[in-house]
């Protein structure tokens, strides 16, 4: 108990006693003698308790500091010591879990939703100083979390796609269609204009799409591979799950999957452009020119753009007459480095731009993977079959932040 209390409580007690022994019209010399000793503590212990709330005070913010911190930082070193090998054998043979493995999983139980083994997105990270046991298990070269690993090295994130991890429920982005005009007086005694209401429209994320990424394990694998078998799952449902995700934001058709960029575009109110032509910096310098008359960029630096390596092809080959530089050249020299990948859909490209701090895109991630067991598939050969379920969401909040270009061909 902290001393501001003892003293505190100590005080009640000495004020019931006076109270008591105040009311008698004669009291004896002992209950005099009392009277005054009490007063006495009484006032000492006025002093003792300002001189424990000071002391104490120091103490309370010190604390306070440190748990405003301590639960995000302890739950990441919890993450760190993740072991999805205990996972593996806890779905192969019951085993039970244990350390931060097991803390972790109870952490993600709580926000229910899983019907088997749920697995923080950031425990599938490769990490330093993994090694194998056999040759067929290929070495980590990322050190990333699965989805920092997704983002930065995808087209995704070079165009600019935010990532958002949804514990439960709906998240919706109010988006701005009408507001405030700015209008001159006709003359001395006329209103500035006639008033616009603000209203808004909601881009939503919502739970409402679930896949699911299967592999096989043999018992052998399991058997031999030991830590080797750790880094090789989380490689793999890396690797597929973040090619997915990635395939999603661009080319996802909607219904089952969440809807993409590119067969989005009505739906987003996206802008596309038929070019019809080779791809040239003058074209996509006339979508440059389409942002800035929109306010939406000040210079041509702040656009993302990705397209596939069929015009990559294209734009460095083409020389600008009489010279050694390319369409590519003089592209860079604008853009910057854009993303190239088969990702984006034949002969065509997109471009986005961050305004006032908000992403052309938003994918929702929902919880963790819910890792799944199925028993009986592969019983007779002592295989297990695993499933990581992921839900996740896609969403555009504003259309003017995306241009999309097509017939970019000779």
């Amino acid at each position: 108990m902290l001393d501001s209390v003892k003293i505190a409580k100590r005080q009640s007690e000495i004020r019931q006693a006076l109270a008591e022994l105040v009311g008698k019209d004669k009291p004896t010399e002992d209950e005099t003698r009392s009277m005054e000793t009490m007063d006495t503590e009484y006032r000492n212990n006025e002093v003792r308790y300002r001189a424990a709330l000071t002391a104490e005070d120091t103490e309370r913010r010190e604390a306070g500091a440190d748990l405003e911190t301590r639960s995000d930082r302890e739950y990441a070193e919890l993450v760190g010591r993740f072991e999805l090998r205990q996972i593996a054998f806890a779905l192969d043979e019951g085993r039970a879990l244990s350390g931060a493995t097991k803390e972790v999983v109870d952490e993600l139980r709580n926000a229910g939703g899983y019907q088997g083994i749920p697995v923080p997105y950031a425990a599938l990270e490769t990490r330093a100083g993994e090694t194998v046991s056999g040759a067929d298990l290929p070495n980590p070269k990322a050190i990333r979390p699965v989805i920092d690993r997704i983002f930065p090295n995808s087209v995704a994130a070079k165009l600019g796609i935010e990532r958002i991890n949804i514990t439960h429920g709906e998240l919706a982005f109010p988006v701005a269609t009408s507001g405030a005009v700015f209008g001159w007086q006709t003359d001395e005694l006329s209103n500035v204009g006639a008033a616009n209401p603000y209203e808004t429209a909601e881009r939503s994320l919502n739970p409402d799409h679930t896949g699911g990424a299967q592999m096989v394990i043999t018992r052998k694998a399991l058997k031999q591979s030991g830590e080797g078998l750790e880094a090789a799952i989380r490689r793999d449902l890396n690797a597929v799950i973040g090619a997915e995700l990635d395939r999603v934001v661009i080319s996802g058709a909607g219904g089952t999957e969440p809807l993409g960029i590119v067969p989005g575009a009505a739906t987003y109110g996206i802008t596309s452009t038929a070019i019809g032509a080779a791809a040239s910096w003058a074209a996509f310098r006339a979508e440059v020119v389409a942002f800035m008359e929109a306010n939406a960029i000040t210079s041509p630096s702040q656009v993302n753009l990705a397209f596939d390596p069929a015009i990559w092809a294209d734009l460095d080959e083409a020389l600008i007459a009489g010279t050694a530089v390319s369409e590519w050249d003089r592209l860079t020299k604008h853009v910057g480095t854009p993303a190239i990948s088969n990702v984006i859909p034949d002969a065509s490209a997109i471009m986005t731009a961050n305004v006032q701090g908000i992403a052309p895109g938003y994918l929702g991630l929902y919880g963790g993977v819910d890792l799944i067991r199925d028993p009986y598939t592969k019983a007779a050969s002592g295989q297990l079959v695993l499933t990581g379920l992921v839900t996740a969401d896609f969403t555009v909040p504003r259309g003017l932040q995306t241009r999309i270009l097509t017939g970019l061909a000779a």
